[in-house]
């Protein structure tokens, strides 16, 4: 069984511009917007302006919070079949490949992970957040390019002399291949 794959999740760096208003965030977007419909994490870049009813954490939306950044790295998954407590894991290992790619893309850079965020030294580099639909959960993952305008102390991929569009293909790739890895492990052992 050596060599065989278990393509259960695509994935695709977009290249396109466009903005996040949390509206993504919805069952069915990453086939609306790319034809894939299988389980899948996209990911493109623009600004992010996400307000009021579009704030699916709870307690930042009854704070008033706004989640706000210039220019941000936006990747979208999809998982069907997935109970919310798995799409939070599934984040958290999102994330800390995240944490490790960018970390081996800029050497002195040194990061650190508070459940799905991501920080330098006190500068928030990340937002994230796992929610379920009637169909799938799903995971918003957004990475400061240009944190110009966010609400708390924020640092973002071009002060980090990072480039994002090269990081988003490491990522995607390093998140598809650990998915894979999983299955296989899945499929490989015998119940006791």
């Amino acid at each position: 069984m050596s060599g065989k794959r278990y393509d259960l999740l695509e994935v695709l760096w977009t290249g396109r511009a466009a903005d996040y208003d949390g509206s993504q965030l919805r069952s069915h977007y990453i086939r609306e917007e790319t034809g894939i419909g299988s389980d899948a994490v996209i990911a493109f870049a623009g600004a992010c302006d996400v307000r009021g009813k579009r704030l699916v954490d709870l307690e930042d939306a009854g704070e008033g919070s706004t989640i706000v950044a210039a220019h941000m790295l936006h990747f979208i998954g999809e998982h069907f079949q997935t109970p919310l407590r798995e799409a939070n894991f599934r984040l958290r290992l999102f994330v800390s490949i995240l944490k490790e790619r960018i970390e081996a893309t800029a050497p002195g850079v040194k990061l650190s992970r508070e459940g799905d965020d991501l920080f330098a030294g006190k500068r928030k580099l990340t937002v994230a957040i796992a929610t379920s639909g009637p169909l799938s959960s799903l995971f918003h993952c957004g990475v400061n390019i240009d944190p110009a305008g966010a609400p708390v102390p924020a640092i973002g991929l071009e002060e980090l002399g990072v480039d994002h569009a090269a990081l988003a293909g490491a990522v995607l790739e390093a998140y598809r291949e650990e998915c894979i890895s999983i299955e296989l492990a899945l499929r490989k052992v015998r119940g006791v």
